[in-house]
């Protein structure tokens, strides 16, 4: 909203300017950034978004109250969730359905389904654990077949045999109700497959995602 409003906008990017100017200049000797043409670029952007900001939240609110059908979709993996991910190796938000509830504005009871959707295959883009992960020619192949690149970064995605326990782990945090399993086309043409039902520490299987290497 602060978009719509150019004294609150003029001001913020004034203010913040300041301090991203001050790193620019000092610490990566690149130029500094003119607040006055951000303004004048952002107004431009203004107009044209205005006719479709609102309240979301009553929007979505109002058509689940006269019988519509609404669906909201998620980005990111489940265990890139920043609170029950693989930490470090996460991203900067929460990633699990029940974050529908706060990102629009409604309440979990109004949440009738949860569909969760998974490959056939296990797949991981950049650093973190992996247990299921493949290094040999069927690896490369599954990675070449699926066209396995990071959607943002296109980095190369790290392929794997399906890995249970994180799906179960990921059936458990969002509550699913249905499962959707894609790219079964990709894994056509292997002799055999298989499939992680456990991970195995100090003597023992655990079919449970460990808290950490120390507390299983």
């Amino acid at each position: 909203m602060d978009l719509l409003d150019p004294e609150v906008f003029d001001e913020k990017v004034e203010t913040i300017l300041d301090e991203k100017n001050f790193y620019l200049k000092n610490y990566l000797s690149a130029e500094t950034l003119d607040a006055k043409g951000i303004i004048k670029e952002y107004q431009a952007y203004a107009q044209r978004l205005a006719p479709h900001v609102t309240n979301i939240s009553v929007v979505v609110n109002e058509a689940m109250k006269s019988g519509r059908q609404v669906l909201f979709e998620g980005a990111q993996g489940t265990h890139l969730d920043i609170d029950h991910g693989t930490y470090p190796f996460v991203t900067s938000s929460n990633t699990l359905a029940g974050n529908a509830c706060c990102g629009a504005g409604v309440g979990p009871k109004r949440i009738d389904a949860v569909i969760g959707i998974v490959k056939a295959y296990t797949t991981r883009v950049g650093q973190g654990p992996f247990t299921a992960e493949l290094f040999d020619v069927i690896g490369d192949a599954i990675q070449k077949k699926g066209a396995e690149f990071g959607a943002t970064t296109g980095r190369r995605r790290r392929c794997g045999w399906l890995d249970t326990v994180i799906l179960r782990n990921s059936v458990r945090l969002n509550g699913l109700t249905g499962l959707a399993i894609t790219k079964l086309d990709v894994l056509d043409g292997l002799e055999s497959l298989e499939i992680c039902t456990g991970y195995e520490y100090r003597g023992e299987t655990l079919e449970h995602y460990p808290a950490s290497r120390q507390c299983p």
